[in-house]
């Protein structure tokens, strides 16, 4: 049976209307048939643009290849500017906001040919309070958050990827909960000029989409690295196994995921080890959060002082803490996590890449918030490039992945490795389905 066009991955996709053998306005309307299914029960979307993007699909099918993302149907978390679509940043502050131009990477991937369909739902300033959108493996399920739409929106089959950010694990997590592959790289890799800062030591651009090819393609774009798409790897992965010291949060399904990835790996051919867990590593999680609160206290200081009474109180609760950090603190702080970066950096002499949790488990019912991100603070603090991988399920038939994460700067490898460790853990948990058949969809 023919896959519907709307759940065709980015790069297979792409490869069809770079041959003419699919039409952009084919794609963008098979996407929109999907969003007007689901949308009402998924809820990932602030905003949407439909005649625009048929307008610009149909350009696009009568001229030239534009590059790449030629035709591909994406959506934007609302913390990134777009100068066609309204840009709130998940606060009522901000209901009426219009930016006068597009964020930098919205505008990189419009230049390579990718149509903006709209704006998908990110919670408060990518906080903690979480907006409307459902998990749509389970709609009684938290998707996550920050980038809670983005995950849902690619996870349910309305686009083939999804622009997000991540601050403390706010691609990662959703990612995980969702059951699609989630991309964090290098800090600082792709520009983010125009989205809304919460932390400048920490903000990180990156997406969503169904496979590490898929990431790969619009990591391409964003980075201006041709490197990205060089996923061939013949060699035998050196994989440390870093439990990490929250370990005790973790939940059965995460490690039995953990322990059945280690079996999987060692099978199919990589080095696998346990990296010992550094006792200095205890203070990282609360280190993340005091530089994240001090910082956050900082960029968001208009709303802070002008606008109080439309934020909600968890958001106010940081920006009281991280008011109340010196900025002795923070540069120590600082310094701190530029140490540990460095001892964490050296450990990729002895591994090509880790293994860690990217969440206690499967998701949360959806009102109890958005879930701990307490497994993806220290990769965030570090900057290092990394990727949800899901393959397993939990108890409630909900998806749960490994993070992958890769030495500082060598995001083209962390994707090669991680295509090979991922079609590789898929092959083993379902060998007779595709990766997009895992998890059933509404």
């Amino acid at each position: 049976m023919s896959t519907a066009l709307n759940r065709l991955g980015a790069l297979e996709a792409a490869r069809k209307l770079q041959r003419r053998e699919l039409t952009a306005e084919q794609l963008v309307r098979a996407c929109f048939a999907r969003i007007e299914q689901r949308e009402n029960t998924i809820h990932a979307w602030t905003a949407l643009q439909k005649q625009a993007a048929l307008e610009r699909a149909q350009e696009l099918d009568r001229g030239a290849l534009r590059g790449p993302l030629h035709g591909l149907p994406i959506g934007v978390k609302d913390l990134f500017d777009t100068v066609d679509l309204p840009t709130r940043y998940g606060s009522p502050i901000y209901e009426r906001h219009r930016p006068g131009l597009d964020a930098a990477c919205v505008a990189l991937c419009r230049g390579a040919g990718a149509i903006v369909i709209g704006k998908t739902v990110t919670t408060e300033f990518a906080t903690y309070l979480a907006g409307p959108t459902r998990n749509p493996r389970n709609e009684a399920y938290s998707p996550g958050g920050s980038s809670s739409g983005s995950a849902a929106a690619v996870a349910d089959d309305m686009v083939p990827f999804a622009l997000g950010s991540q601050t403390a694990a706010s691609i990662i997590r959703p990612a995980s909960y969702c059951g699609v592959v989630g991309f964090k790289p290098t800090f600082g890799g792709i520009p983010r000029a125009g989205v809304k800062s919460l932390a400048e030591s920490l903000d990180t651009i990156g997406g969503f989409a169904r496979s590490v090819p898929d990431v790969a393609l619009f990591a391409s774009v964003m980075m201006r690295d041709p490197r990205m798409l060089e996923l061939a790897y013949d060699g035998k992965p050196r994989i440390g196994m870093y439990r990490t010291l929250q370990w005790r949060h973790a939940q059965a399904e995460t490690k039995e995921a953990y322990a059945q990835a280690a079996a999987i790996l060692s099978r199919a051919g990589a080095i696998v080890e346990e990296v010992p867990l550094p006792p200095d590593h205890c203070v990282l999680v609360q280190l993340h959060a005091d530089i994240m609160a001090f910082e956050a206290s900082q960029a968001l200081a208009y709303e802070r002082l002008e606008h109080a009474a439309q934020l909600s109180p968890k958001i106010q609760a940081i920006l009281e803490a991280g008011s109340r950090i010196t900025a002795e603190e923070h540069i120590k702080n600082l310094a701190r996590a530029a140490e540990s970066r460095a001892r964490v950096n050296a450990w990729f002499d002895q591994y090509d890449v880790l293994l860690a949790p990217s969440a206690s488990g499967e998701a949360p019912f959806a009102d109890l918030g958005t879930g701990d991100p307490q497994f993806s603070r220290a990769w965030t603090l570090f900057g290092q490039p990394s990727l949800n991988l899901p393959f397993a399920t939990g108890p409630q038939g909900l998806p749960v992945g490994l993070q992958l994460v890769g030495r500082l700067h060598s995001d083209h490898q962390t994707l090669a490795i991680a295509a090979w460790v991922h079609q590789r853990l898929l092959a083993a948990s379902a060998p007779d389905i595709g990766a997009a058949d895992i998890w059933p969809r509404g």
